[in-house]
């Protein structure tokens, strides 16, 4: 199976050269694991890896990325203002994405608690992908056009 040659982070590009083979007895391999390490060339990483660690279609911007959304859940992208509060968010973490309207006194919350699906790093434009239902996509989509979005990292439960 392939797995990740060096730590990797969210949103990298992959590359034969960072990429490894590793054998394993069969029982032992993840579903979805790939084995050629070609095959994964130019995907780019939802999430981080570690050095050794299997590259899964879960771990991938893609079809595994959504495959286990719940029904009626979708990838919605969303692009922040400001760079360095994209970066706050990794995937995993759960989300308040707010959007304050020009001119506006406060910020109104149009997604509350999304699990962060991508939080791609370096030149992407603070863009995130988050698993929400149609309605809140819809709504964040809208909000994109009209506001400045910026995120809040809400407490446990």
């Amino acid at each position: 199976m392939v797995t990740a040659a060096t730590d990797l982070p969210a949103g990298a590009v992959l590359t034969t050269a960072g990429l490894a083979t590793t054998e394993l007895p069969a029982g032992a391999v993840p579903d979805g694991s790939a084995t050629d390490p070609a095959a994964l060339a130019g995907r780019v990483l939802a999430a981080p890896l570690r050095a050794g660690e299997p590259v899964t279609d879960v771990r991938l911007v893609g079809p595994g990325l959504t495959a286990s959304l719940p029904a009626g859940q979708v990838a919605a992208p969303v692009r922040l203002a400001d760079l360095a509060v994209a970066g706050l968010a990794g995937a995993g973490d759960r989300v308040d994405v707010l959007a304050t309207a020009p001119g506006a006194a406060r910020a109104e919350v149009v997604a509350r608690a999304a699990p962060v699906l991508a939080a791609p790093q370096g030149d992407d434009g603070g863009l995130l992908v988050l698993a929400v239902d149609e309605a809140t996509a819809a709504t964040l989509a809208a909000a994109a056009t009209t506001a400045t979005l910026t995120l809040s990292l809400p407490g446990p439960p």
